[in-house]
């Protein structure tokens, strides 16, 4: 019996081996661990959506515009009522199936999470089943609810994820290309190809996710070809890499200063001014980002290129001088270029008459802080239209006074007042006008300097063919997705 055993496993290696090497694994040096075990109603669910291994209701084509996916059709029912039809004959990594009670049971859970993913910021939604769809309903008038539903946090897994201690686990629980099957920590995830996928079978076996912090070792990883794909290839990197191995992607990613203006020195609007006028944008670009970056003039970049032709003057506050006051300037290493840039904001203070001190961490150890107001300025890369394809929510979640991600500790009536209206206008031109007037409404009080905005650099292996590069940090490795040696 136990020989039998033996060769069993023995002819089970060999059929794995063979497969492997007619369909390889791939292997993605990652810009960041997680920050909450892959919990997908965090930011950790951009991971199992690059990874293609959870999927939502709703996807967005380049235009960002919704598309189906887990759903197959919806209807508006009226301004606060949408019905979404689910996908029949889909499977969970599990062997469950998807259904309309699984899908709205994994809804109302991210809606009673604490602390709400981003997505829900300001959002009351309630989910019911209704036949072969749910019914979603918004307390308020939402005409971005299909937006909302393309959002990775708002992924649909099967019951099993959802722990009765409230942690929710992504092994073997999605229902996309790829099932999570281990997870190690801040150190690495693996996936194997899921042949019950309900789509199209993907090309890879599987995929070796490993978290790469340090730039310079993304670099060399891409180099040696230690890794097949390359998150986020650092500036400083690229002259040392070969340029057919670098493709550059425009990003709606805006690097700002979040200033604070509940306390401290600069909740003063003169010196926050004064801090604005400080900071020399085109230097920046020059000297840390070796010109591969926009000068911003708004929180909106060239990823969204109507943005700039509405724009009007912002009225700010006189700036005071700041005479030695003494202010903390807080940021992270995850993204290799924000402390080198943290040291350029600090010579302009300096020069512009502050005094500067800083604080430079891993983002782990120093986003709670952030949170709580603990910097008169913290400086932050941002995605812009991470969330749903549309800026509002970005805006609602960071300047808003219920926002979650308020790391400026913004609390201003009339800035509340044009983001409500950008939230509840209709798609179109008269939207985009209302989102150009918020963002005038939030650059008048300074509590945000954009800076500029970042265009991405994506490492591949020439072997690599189907990889995504995408504005939205959503997609990497999907199952069209192929390796040659």
């Amino acid at each position: 019996m136990k020989t039998t055993l033996i060769a069993a496993a023995l002819v089970g290696l060999t059929l794995t081996s063979a497969a492997q090497a007619e369909d390889p694994r791939i292997g993605l040096a990652m810009l960041q661990p997680p920050r909450s075990g892959l919990n997908p109603l965090t930011d950790d669910a951009f991971k199992l959506s690059r990874w293609s291994t959870a999927e939502t209701l709703v996807r967005l084509n380049a235009d960002g515009e919704p598309q189906p996916f887990l759903a197959t059709e919806w209807d508006r029912l009226d301004d606060n009522s949408w019905r979404f039809v689910i996908r029949q004959g889909v499977k969970f990594h599990d062997g469950t199936d998807l259904t309309p009670e699984r899908v709205a049971a994994s809804l109302i859970a991210a809606t009673q999470a604490v602390p709400k993913p981003r997505i829900l910021d300001g959002v009351e939604m309630t989910v019911e089943v209704d036949g072969d769809a749910v019914i979603v309903r918004t307390k308020a008038n939402d005409p971005l609810v299909p937006n909302r539903l393309s959002s990775p946090q708002l992924a649909i897994l099967a019951k099993a994820a959802y722990r009765e201690d409230g942690t929710v686990v992504p092994t073997r629980a999605g229902t996309g290309p790829f099932v999570l099957t281990q997870i190690n920590g801040v150190s690495s995830a693996h996936l194997d190809r899921f042949d019950g996928y309900w789509g199209e079978r993907a090309k890879l076996a599987g995929i070796d996710a490993d978290y790469v912090g340090d730039g310079t070792a993304r670099g060399a990883a891409l180099r040696t070809g230690s890794a097949d794909i390359v998150e986020a290839v650092p500036v400083s990197q690229a002259a040392l890499i070969d340029p057919a191995l670098i493709h550059e992607v425009p990003m709606p990613r805006t690097n700002t200063l979040y200033v604070n203006t509940r306390k401290g020195p600069l909740a003063d609007p003169a010196l926050r001014a004064a801090v604005r006028e400080a900071v020399d944008r085109a230097a920046i670009v020059r000297t840390v980002y070796e010109g591969r970056a926009d000068q911003a003039r708004g929180l909106l970049g060239p990823a969204l290129p109507w943005a700039d032709g509405m724009r009007q003057p912002v009225d700010h506050a006189e700036a005071a001088a700041p005479n030695g006051t003494p202010i903390t300037i807080g940021t992270f290493t995850d993204r290799a270029e924000l402390p080198e840039v943290a040291i350029m904001v600090a010579q302009q203070l300096t020069q512009a008459g502050f005094t500067v001190t800083q604080d430079v961490r891993e983002y782990s150890f120093i986003e709670a802080d952030a949170l709580a107001g603990a910097f008169d300025i913290f400086i932050l890369s941002r995605a812009t239209m991470l969330d749903s394809g549309d800026p509002v929510s970005y805006m609602v979640s960071d300047f808003s006074c219920d926002g979650s991600f308020n790391i400026a500790q913004l609390c201003d009536p009339g800035v509340d007042a044009a983001l409500e209206k950008a939230a509840t206008t209709v798609p179109g031109d008269d939207r985009r006008r209302a989102i150009i007037e918020a963002e005038a409404a939030i650059l008048a009080t300074d509590a945000a300097i954009p800076m500029l905005h970042e265009r991405v650099m994506q490492g591949e292996q020439p072997g690599v063919a189907g990889a995504e590069r995408d504005p939205r940090e959503r997609r990497i490795v999907t199952e069209h997705t192929t390796l040659t040696e």
